[in-house]
């Protein structure tokens, strides 16, 4: 103990200082030792989540309702960021580091619908949350990074009615936000929970950038101010119906809709340029975005005991959603006059239909086996559209960008199946096994001009995950995995209809050659899916009063990376010159590896000779540390895509013992760190920063009041993108502004 307990120490000095004043106030009227040990045993015997982590038979971190909670927070993005070895960017999920499809997300153990961002739930809504490092078999195996399994709110067992209101400011105007939650148990075995949520958000970013292309010739800057704003609600109503103590059948709803717009003015700058630019000495840019977006799905599932040895699990899903947008681009000389306007419509359509099914039993004493199979259908509708009108024209109109590509209505068509069979296997007191394998199949079928593709990939994943208890009658633990996982393209990437960078006109007397720093994009109808070979090893120390000591290290082999390639010139039919093109290509390997260390508890099991063992005082800290390495990529640098070197978190919550207040903070911190992207492209990303804090207090029984703030003491965010050897590159920064909230709940 004495050796966790150092590091903790000197990870979290300065967060100690939040209680210190409480506690030696405290300490002149410490509980007798009787009452000492009546909290000992209340606390043994409630379920925590470090409880519930324990008993897994795979390595699994569960976030229940305390977390859920503790900060107000009215999405779940901000829950997430302050988990260990998970951060959000860009409103994308990154475990270890790593993100895109390389993170997957499921709800209730099915796949997120598509566009579904973690901003569009509530955490209110959720009743737990399930990571997972490394796959098991009765999950998709497109996970090499892990799983984020989000567990929508079941029903309660006594009646629940609860009203959340809630005042956030971020920039310029405060939004509200709002949640209810209706759940009671009722005759016949019926249970229902009604959750309910709407909110709004307003954010203001101040931008700034410079370029210089065309091999040094042409050097800009340009400073911009854009305004994202909207409102939204998530409804997920679950009926639970017990047909008798071993049969239960539940209905579960998920329905999301929101709107949004953006507002955008950035002026550009030329600094230098060559005697034969067309380029204007100043440009001011005006956009504005506005759309919709909407994801509905309902699923019915049937679980049924016989006897005492034997499970079987049914599942049916139906879902649809979609969005809509509408993009306008106004482009003025320094002068005010016209220089090009562009508008960009689009929409899409998603459907899908899933059944799957579970059988369980167990094999004599030791044995539970599982088999199980699942089939999935989606379908997608798109349709997108760029006009514009360029001023500088002899005769201006309204034209298609690309003729013959925009416009054109494009469908795709993924079915998935999978089959898996799995064994969790009690060999003694000691030890305990979990063995699988999965196969799983992905069919994608695409029409459309310039985007028909037939796609098929098949993946066998074989898994084995083991348990080891040093001391049998303890509580310790050594996990190992063996394990195999994959990702596969989306259809993005898929698809070879071209994606222009507008910076450069492609058709009449203006068209230029565009440079490596702003090519066009395209897909790749022929992308293999990776595949990825994993060992995870981890020792967890569960101490007496529910802290937790874990040390873990883990390595993926890769194959088949998808990677950008570089820039080539190319001749295409879409334009009058010759154009940059990048297109994503399998690579032959990478590797990633790292080192995850995660310390918590209460601050008098960690600290004894600091603190009384009755302070309410909880401490974390988390140090997670990455490598990698690309094969086909020259160094240094060559890591994984967005991969950071290390991240650190922690933390402390305290509870006033002279006023029912609870208080509390969590800071994430991460390095600036280089990507070589390909042989001739690098990038630099910032470092990062960002604190969080919350106080809540307890006003009444009924009545509690939170007031948090997230996102304190950020540093500028941005990248710097350099085409190595040359002189040109693209530096992009932003300004972020924390978000501040009140929050009201009231329990009924």
């Amino acid at each position: 103990m004495k050796t966790p307990a150092l590091a903790l120490l000197l990870l979290l000095s300065p967060a100690l200082v939040l209680a210190q004043q409480e506690v030696d106030r405290a300490s002149n009227n410490s509980p007798t030792p009787g009452n000492q040990q009546l909290e000992r045993v209340s606390v043994s015997r409630t379920q925590t989540d470090t409880d519930l982590r324990r008993r897994e038979p795979v390595a699994k971190q569960l976030y229940g309702r305390d977390e859920l909670d503790k900060y107000g927070d009215t999405q779940l993005s901000d829950v997430l960021k302050r988990l260990p070895g998970i951060n959000v960017s860009g409103g994308q999920l990154r475990m270890r580091g790593l993100g895109g499809a390389y993170t997957q997300i499921l709800v209730n153990g099915e796949p997120a619908p598509p566009g579904f961002s973690l901003d569009n739930l509530n955490p209110a809504q959720v009743e737990r949350l399930e990571v997972t490092k490394a796959p098991t078999a009765d999950q998709s195996a497109q996970a090499i990074a892990g799983t984020l399994n989000i567990i929508l709110k079941d029903a309660p067992r006594v009646v629940q009615k609860d009203l959340r209101l809630g005042l956030a400011y971020a920039s310029e105007k405060p939004v509200i936000n709002a949640g209810f939650t209706y759940g009671d148990r009722v005759v016949g075995g019926v249970g229902f929970v009604l959750p309910i949520s709407v909110y709004q958000w307003n954010f203001v970013n101040e931008t700034e950038g410079d370029r210089v292309r065309d091999k040094g010739v042409t050097g800009m800057s340009n400073v911009g101010r854009d305004r994202a704003f909207g409102r939204g609600f998530n409804i997920s109503p679950r009926l639970n119906w017990k047909l008798d103590d071993d049969e239960t059948l539940t209905l579960q709803g998920f329905f999301v809709q929101n709107s949004f717009r953006n507002e955008g003015e950035n002026t550009t700058t030329v600094l230098f340029s060559g005697a034969s630019s067309v380029l204007p000495q100043s440009l001011l840019d005006t956009t504005r975005n506005r759309g919709t977006f909407s994801a509905n799905r309902v699923n019915l599932q049937y679980n049924n005991r016989f006897g005492e040895d034997r499970r079987i699990e049914l599942r049916a899903g139906t879902g649809s959603g979609g969005a809509d947008f509408d993009f306008d681009f106004f482009g003025r000389n320094k002068d005010g006059s016209q220089a090009i306007d562009r508008f960009t419509s689009g929409d899409n359509r998603n459907r899908n239909t899933s059944l799957s099914g579970k059988y369980s039993q167990y094999a004599g004493e030791a044995h539970t086996i599982t088999t199980g199979a699942e089939l999935e259908r989606r379908t997608r509708d798109e349709r997108r559209r760029t006009q514009q009108i360029d001023y500088r024209k002899t005769n201006p109109q309204l034209e298609d960008l690309l003729t013959g590509v925009e416009g054109q209505p494009f469908n795709a068509t993924i079915t998935r199946s999978a089959a898996y069979l799995q064994d969790e296997w009690e060999i003694n007191k000691q030890w305990s096994a979990y063995a699988g394998v999965r196969h799983e199949q992905i069919k994608m079928a695409s029409e459309g001009d310039g985007s028909q593709f037939t796609s098929t990939s098949k993946v066998t994943t074989p898994l084995l995950h083991l348990n080891f208890k040093p001391d049998p009658k303890g509580r310790d633990l050594v996990r190992a995995s063996l394990t195999r996982s994959y990702k596969a393209a989306d259809v993005q990437q898929l698809i070879a209809r071209p994606t222009v960078n507008t910076d450069y006109e492609v058709r009449g007397p203006n068209a230029r050659i565009n440079t490596e720093l702003a090519p066009d994009r395209m897909g790749n109808p022929l992308l293999k899916p990776e595949l990825a070979t994993g060992l995870d090893v981890a020792f967890e120390k569960y101490l007496p009063a529910g802290g937790l000591v874990s040390v873990g290290v883990f390595h993926r082999r890769i194959t088949n990376l998808i990677r950008t390639d570089r820039p080539r010139l190319m001749t295409v039919p879409y334009a009058d010159t010759q154009r940059y093109v990048i297109t994503q290509i399998n690579l032959s390997k990478a590797t990633t590896q790292g080192l995850e260390l995660e310390v918590k508890g209460r601050a008098g099991e960690l600290f004894p000779s600091l603190f009384e063992a009755s302070t309410a005082l909880n401490l974390r800290a988390s140090l997670n540390l990455y490598r990698s390495s690309v094969g086909d990529i020259p160094g240094p640098d060559n890591r994984l895509e967005g991969q950071q070197p290390w991240q650190f978190n922690f933390g402390a919550d305290y509870r006033l013992k002279s006023l029912p207040i609870n208080m509390g903070f969590s800071a994430q911190i991460a390095p600036e760190f280089d990507v070589r992207q390909s042989v001739l492209q690098s990038q630099t990303s910032l470092a990062s920063r960002s604190l969080d804090a919350f106080a809540a207090m307890q006003v009444s029984k009924q009545d509690s009041v939170r007031v948090s703030v997230n996102g304190l003491f950020q540093p500028k965010q941005g990248t710097r993108v350099v085409i190595v050897g040359t002189p040109d590159y693209n530096r992009n920064e932003r300004e972020p502004v924390p978000w501040w909230s009140v929050n009201w709940e009231h329990k009924f």
